[in-house]
């Protein structure tokens, strides 16, 4: 499948220009050509969503009401769910946590990104140890909900799991299917992040059998500032809005007393306050027929040639690991993390980029728990650029990330498991700098 960038050269400091190999697709992937050309067709047509008498006002809503249905198409949902737009899965699941009703308790494993591991502030919060298998995961969430029921009195509040589809970290399958049926055995929902999932696998709501599914356009190909809450309706609908606006309200009438009296919306669009970004729900519907078109046998296949070639390229070096929670027989999408011996993980990253054109992460991945499980290592500093993170023998403090997808061309991985071979032999042919907490060329 075609994505946006391919062509793109960058200088190199050694002298010349390489093509970009993009290799970052778990933080943001590039966009589809038939998401931008589908965008760009649209674009001369954009106008106001639901309240213009416009043709083109009338356009667009059709448009962006069309897109949610698409959405639902594409996650398999039940009827009568609800899928809301909101600005990523970030969005979503802060969404999610102000619509929990009182006194709800909610569990979730150490191991998930931020965007899962942190919105529940304001709930009854359960944080459940990193799990070593498949099995595990499912035993110690089955534990901690049985410990829950037995120790209830007369009555006690709702629950909810949250829990990811894919690592952002180690691209690990998590066991969701037998998650949820743990979590409905013992009367509780279960939320699904499926970021790093829904690029690389089909997603269905009802094969799961997930309460509710979240992710990002900017990870599906269709980086335009958008993201989906998908699933039931009934805890969405009893909260308050998560935006006050309009759109939100149906009517609004004044008081006597000074005071409004509001009538809000039953529908999606009680959480859709303002004008709604119509393009980035255009751009998640686009990549959405794209992917289902394509067929997520052929995707999916092709990927783990990619992955089998990355892996086997580094184990092919000695000085480096490859991080993992469930072991090396594990499934996993497109996404590798690794330390190596004697770098500064972020003057690696610095190299792969200036040296050879590839762009890749280092650090902890907004999921410090578990990278920090996965290295050994509490602290927080990377140290100075160019210098080892941590003494030999010592566990590393920060990773290097690698990742891709549809659209990844063979040499780009290729090239990529060569940079890192060579670096390990030879060296960084130039010398790097701190600048900012970065690693960066010196001049």
């Amino acid at each position: 499948m075609p994505v946006l960038g391919r062509d793109v050269t960058v200088p190199l400091v050694t002298g010349g220009e390489v093509t970009y190999a993009a290799l970052d697709y778990a933080a943001s992937a590039p966009a589809l050509q038939r998401v931008w050309d589908d965008v760009a067709a649209y674009a001369p047509y954009y106008g106001s969503v639901h309240r213009g008498a416009g043709y083109l006002s009338q356009l667009s809503t059709d448009l962006f009401e069309n897109s949610r249905t698409t959405v639902a198409e594409f996650l398999d949902c039940r009827a009568g769910d609800q899928v809301v737009f909101t600005r990523s899965t970030t969005d979503s699941l802060n969404l999610l946590a102000a619509a929990l009703p009182a006194d709800c308790q909610v569990f979730v494993f150490e191991t998930e990104h931020h965007a899962s591991l942190l919105p529940w502030r304001d709930a009854r919060v359960t944080y459940l140890n990193a799990p070593r298998t498949p099995a595990e995961a499912v035993g110690t969430l089955e534990r901690a909900l049985a410990d829950r029921t037995a120790s209830a009195q007369d009555v006690h509040g709702p629950a909810l799991v949250c829990v990811t589809g894919a690592s952002n970290v180690t691209g690990e399958l998590w066991p969701v299917k037998e998650l949820a049926a743990a979590a409905h055995a013992h009367g509780a929902r279960i939320v699904l992040d499926a970021a790093q999932l829904a690029p690389h696998h089909p997603v269905s709501v009802q094969e799961l059998d997930v309460d509710w599914v979240a992710f990002s356009g900017h990870k599906l190909y269709a980086p335009f500032g958008s993201g989906v809450l998908a699933g039931r309706s009934d805890w969405l609908q009893e909260a308050e809005p998560y935006l006050a606006g309009g759109g939100a309200s149906r009517k609004v009438a004044r008081r006597t007393d000074g005071g409004v009296d509001v009538d809000w919306h039953t529908t999606a669009a009680r959480h859709e306050a303002g004008s709604p970004n119509v393009i980035g729900v255009y751009s998640i519907a686009s990549a959405c027929k794209a992917l289902t078109e394509a067929g997520f046998d052929t995707l999916v296949a092709r990927e783990q040639r990619l992955v089998a070639t990355v892996r086997a390229g580094l184990a092919e070096v000695e000085q480096v690991k490859v991080l993992s929670l469930f072991g090396d027989d594990a499934p996993r999408v497109g996404v590798i993390s690794f330390v190596v011996e004697g770098w500064n993980s972020s003057h690696f990253a610095a190299a792969l980029s200036a040296e050879y054109g590839i762009g890749v992460r280092d650090g902890l991945f907004c999921a410090h728990p578990l990278v920090r499980t996965l290295l050994g290592s509490d602290s927080q500093d990377p140290g100075e650029c160019g210098a080892p993170e941590a003494e030999p023998g010592e566990p590393s403090l920060n990773a290097i990330r690698v990742s891709f997808g549809a659209g990844t061309p063979d040499e780009h991985v290729e090239r990529f498991v060569r940079a890192v071979k060579e670096l390990v032999s030879d060296g960084a042919k130039w010398n790097y700098r701190t600048e900012d907490g970065r690693c960066v060329p010196a001049v």
